[in-house]
Order: structure tokens, then C-alpha cells, then sequence
């Protein structure tokens, strides 16, 4: 009887052992820790989340839509809820696009938050949804999406994965279209799955673009550069198309191509836009600059002659022609037409170098367009302190000094319009609300600008350098360019590497359309400006001048 009292005692006090450890327990989980416990339970159950706003679109001058925004989701999981991560892993790999090694790798990971896919499109995303994995959720988001996948990606440029502008016009005007995040409130079950959602702060859309941009013109462009790319095998081109009288750009092109869809699948260089971050010497483009400000100073008239030999000395330095010949007379036209090297240089000498300088900061180079892209490069434009005394040898023609292919066209739109130098604009509204149109400013008269566009109607025809390229109907003027660039290995000219180059309007007499060529570095089948670049102007003008509807002159 004894013992069996002491194994009730020994019963009875194990069971007030536990019944105390138990209540030590309690007290020390409910009163010493239930904060950060409650808290912990809270965190798990109830979240905050950012909604991200719809961000805005961007159409070109006619309404196609060029950047969209998309529902999509964020898709996650948290390992810790997993409860058969290799099963999770062979149902999602196929919906995620991914090796079910790369999946596993991810669910098995000792974390309560992995990515599994960012901005992963709707259909995709609910696909997902609907095996209902426990620990597997998704975050409502918008995507990004370029319905024209390579059309001028590298003007629109990129958007990244926490929704801002990377590149292009999208970074440029990130605040414009990016609109305000809201917030929302979610309260999710045991395993992970929501169970209510509540908008707790409102989103504010972004705003919408409308650009001067015209697709069907971007594309053929776009065509004509390729083929530039497969004939001649350039480093990279580069094209614009304006409107000269508004500013209005109607196409910026770049070669070689990105998909701006997937970026990532070109060099980190190709996003670059050329048309406002490359800084090249111009070469005889930049003639017609020279011949303007002689022009307007009265110094010259089209007819004046000069006695052209082969070459000339400046300082220390010797200039020749394209082509060797004897001393012949040549007026400023024929200089224009024939692109003469000495011809240039002497009317640049009857400016001398303070009235040259200032024309040159005149027609805006050495200084940002204003046109509404990142990136965009001043270029060099010397000032008159750093002349040297060979400075008035080169520059005339175009060397020692680094302009852009925008910089380019907005020198030449003015010399088309009438003298009225204009920043080049891409955006023409905003939420559908028109954006104000620069004004401009005066450079050159009117009437030195119906001189020089007569005088640049001489290099399309017969003995000009262009002489080969023509519109039926349309009367064109224009400027080749042939530079070389220089070798950083040596700090000399290349004999080897070359920038062609051609900026050119229509009609002649009348501009309604410009187009600026410039494609660095030829390969093969030719370097001149003359044979690389004015083709390509006359393929891409013969199709945007009747398609603007703009009449034969």
C-alpha cells in the first residue's frame, strides 16, 4: 500500500512540475515577450504594400501607342512555409520561364522573402496563382511594354524593375509618367495567402506622351540605317528627321538595334542615342556654317570667284583638296558644290577668327539643342582664347571642333526655315494639354539663308558630291561630310577611320523636311559621305516627303 501511495506522490508531483513549467512558460511567452510575439504574428499576417501606379503612355504624332503599361505581378514565396519544395519547384518552373534547378535553388534558400519572377506578365502570374502553394504569393504591379519592341528604343529608352526611367525619354520625363504609388493593406492567412486587401492610400496615374515622333517615318528610318549596317559594316549610325519650320522631330534612329523589351540582350552601348551623345568632327558639313557667316557679314557673295590651288599652308600645317589638281577659279557656290578644302578656309581667313568664332557659338554649337532627351553632349566649340595659329586652317572645314548629329540638324533647320535658329522638340503634349513651342531666335537673314540653300542645291547636282542621289519631282539641297577621325593611339588623323556624313532638305526652295546621316566608321564598299550617308537620305526622304504629303518643288 506504501508504494503504491509514493507512485501517486511521484505521479502527482511530476504533473505539479509540469503544471508549473507550464505557467512559467505562459508568463514568459504572454507578459515578459507577448509584444514582440503579438508583433511578430502581425508582421506575418498583416503587411503594407506599395502599389505601383499605372504608369504613363507614350504615342507618336498620330496615336500608336510606342511604351504601355500592363498588369503584371511580382511573384515571391517564403521557403519557410514551403512544405515540399522540390513538387513547388516542378509545378513552377514551367510557368516561370526557368530551369527547375534554378527554381529549387530559390524555394530552398534559408529566407522568409525570395523573387521568384519581377513584373511577370498577368496571365503568367495567375496561372501561378492558381496552384495555390502555400507560401507562393503575388504583388499586383505594371509592366512596361513596347509594342513596337526595337522602334525607337534607344529615344524611348528602359524602365527598371522598381518602375523608373533608366534611359531615353523615359528617364527624362520619370517624373511626368512615373504618377504617385499608392498603398494597400493585406491580411493573409496561415499560409501565406490573402485574405483581405485594402486600399488604405490612392494611386495617381502617370502622365500621358505625345510625341512629334511619327512611326511609319521612324520605321523606314530605322530600314534605311539597317541596310547602311549590312552594305557599309559601320561601328554605328545615326539619323534624324525634322520638320525645319517647327523643330518638330519626326524620327531618331539608331544602328545597330535594341530591343527594348529586352535591353539586355544588347551591349550596354547600343541604348546610347547617338543622335545627341556622339561627339564627332563634322568635316565639310560644317562648310556651310562658314560660308553663312561670311555670307551675312557681306564679305562674300555666291558669285565671288577665288583662285583655288591644291593646297594651302596655314602655320605650321598644309591642307589639300580631296582630289589633286592644278589652281583653277572657283566661285563660292562651285567651293559649296565641290567641297573644296582650300575654298572653305579662304572665306574663313576673310572672316578671321574673331567674326568665325562667333558665328559658330551662333548657330548653338558648344552648347545643348535643349531637345528633351539625357545625355545630350555640348560638343567642343573652341573658344577664341585657345586659337592657335593654324586653328583658321581647320576649322572652316569642319576639323578641331566636336558637334552632334542634333547640333547638325539644328543648324541646317535654320538655314531651311529662313534664318530662325529653334530648339528641336520631341514632346508636343501632355496629357493631351499641347506644350508650348520655342519661339526661337534669329541667326542669319532671310535672305542669307535662300543663298546658301541655292548654293547647297549644287551639291546634288551633276559634278557635285552627291551628284548621284535624287527625288523625282522634289528639288534637293544639301551638304556631304567625309572626316577622319582621329587615332587616340597616335593623337593623328586615321588614315583608316572615317565619319560620312549628310544633313539635306526639301524642296530646295521651300524646306518642309530635313534629314541628317551620319555613320561612323565604313567598313567596307566605301568611307565618303557622298556614297554612304546621301544615299541613305534620298531612300529615307523619297518616302517621308509624299508621305507628309508635302508637294513636288
Amino acid at each position: 500500500m506504501a508504494v503504491v501511495q509514493r507512485r501517486i506522490g511521484g505521479i502527482f508531483g511530476l504533473f505539479f512540475l509540469l503544471l508549473i513549467l507550464a505557467a512559467g512558460r505562459t508568463v514568459y511567452l504572454g507578459v515578459l515577450h507577448g509584444g514582440t510575439l503579438r508583433k511578430a504574428a502581425s508582421d506575418q499576417q498583416l503587411t503594407y504594400q506599395p502599389v505601383t501606379a499605372q504608369r504613363g503612355t507614350i504615342a507618336d504624332r498620330n496615336g500608336i501607342d510606342l511604351a504601355v503599361s500592363e498588369p503584371a505581378r511580382d511573384v515571391s514565396a517564403d521557403p519557410y512555409l514551403l512544405t515540399d519544395p522540390l513538387s513547388a519547384a516542378q509545378r513552377l518552373a514551367p510557368l516561370l520561364g526557368r530551369s527547375q534547378s534554378s527554381v529549387l535553388a530559390k524555394l530552398s534558400k534559408r529566407s522568409g522573402f525570395v523573387y521568384l519572377a519581377r513584373a511577370l506578365p498577368a496571365r503568367q502570374a495567375d496561372a501561378i496563382m492558381a496552384l495555390k502553394i502555400p507560401g507562393v504569393a503575388g504583388v499586383p504591379v505594371m509592366r512596361r511594354v513596347y509594342p513596337r519592341g526595337t522602334l525607337a528604343a534607344q529615344l524611348l529608352g528602359v524602365v527598371g524593375t522598381e518602375g523608373d526611367g533608366l534611359a531615353g525619354l523615359e528617364y527624362s520625363r520619370n517624373k511626368l509618367l512615373h504618377g504617385r504609388s499608392g498603398q494597400r493593406r493585406v491580411v493573409s492567412d496561415a499560409i501565406g495567402q490573402p485574405v483581405s486587401i485594402t486600399e488604405t492610400n490612392a494611386v495617381t496615374p502617370g502622365a500621358s506622351l505625345s510625341l512629334t515622333i511619327d512611326a511609319n517615318i521612324q520605321q523606314r528610318t530605322e530600314d534605311v540605317l539597317g541596310a547602311v549596317g549590312r552594305v557599309f559594316n559601320p561601328k554605328d549610325a545615326t539619323a534624324i528627321v525634322m520638320n525645319p519650320l517647327t523643330g518638330a522631330v519626326l524620327a531618331v534612329a539608331n544602328w545597330p538595334q535594341v530591343n527594348a523589351n529586352n535591353p539586355g540582350a544588347s551591349p550596354p552601348e547600343a541604348m546610347q542615342d547617338r543622335a545627341v551623345g556622339f561627339a564627332y568632327e563634322p568635316g565639310s558639313t560644317f562648310k556651310a556654317v562658314t560660308i553663312s557667316g561670311a555670307l551675312q557679314e557681306g564679305l562674300i557673295t555666291p558669285n565671288s570667284s577665288f583662285n583655288i590651288p591644291d593646297q594651302i599652308h596655314v602655320a605650321d600645317r598644309t591642307i589639300h583638296d580631296d582630289t589633286e589638281h592644278g589652281e583653277e577659279t572657283l566661285t563660292t557656290s562651285q567651293i559649296l558644290a565641290h567641297s573644296s578644302n582650300v575654298g572653305a578656309i579662304k572665306i574663313g581667313m576673310l572672316e578671321g577668327a574673331t567674326r568665325f568664332n562667333s558665328w559658330v557659338h551662333r548657330f548653338g554649337f558648344g552648347s545643348r539643342t535643349g531637345i528633351e532627351l539625357p545625355g545630350e553632349e555640348t560638343g567642343l566649340a573652341l573658344p577664341l582664347s585657345r586659337y592657335s595659329g593654324s586653328s583658321m586652317g581647320n576649322l572652316p572645314i569642319g576639323q578641331g571642333e566636336l558637334v552632334t548629329p542634333m547640333q547638325m540638324a539644328s543648324a541646317y533647320a535654320a538655314i531651311a526655315n529662313g534664318g530662325i535658329l529653334r530648339p528641336p522638340r520631341l514632346v508636343s503634349a501632355v496629357d493631351g494639354h499641347p506644350q508650348h513651342q520655342p519661339a526661337g531666335h534669329r541667326v542669319i537673314s532671310s535672305a542669307t539663308a535662300a543663298s546658301v540653300r541655292q548654293m547647297l542645291e549644287g551639291v546634288l547636282a551633276p559634278g557635285g558630291t552627291a551628284s548621284e542621289v535624287s527625288i523625282p519631282g522634289y528639288q534637293l539641297a544639301g551638304k556631304t561630310g567625309t572626316a577622319s577621325k582621329i587615332d587616340h593611339a597616335t593623337g593623328e588623323y586615321s588614315k583608316t577611320a572615317y565619319i560620312a556624313s549628310f544633313i539635306g532638305f526639301a524642296p530646295a526652295s521651300n524646306p518642309k523636311l530635313l534629314c541628317a546621316v551620319v555613320v561612323d566608321e565604313p567598313q567596307t564598299g566605301s568611307i565618303y559621305g557622298g556614297t554612304v550617308a546621301a544615299p541613305a537620305f534620298g531612300q529615307i526622304m523619297s518616302f517621308a516627303l509624299p508621305y507628309m504629303g508635302v508637294a513636288p518643288g
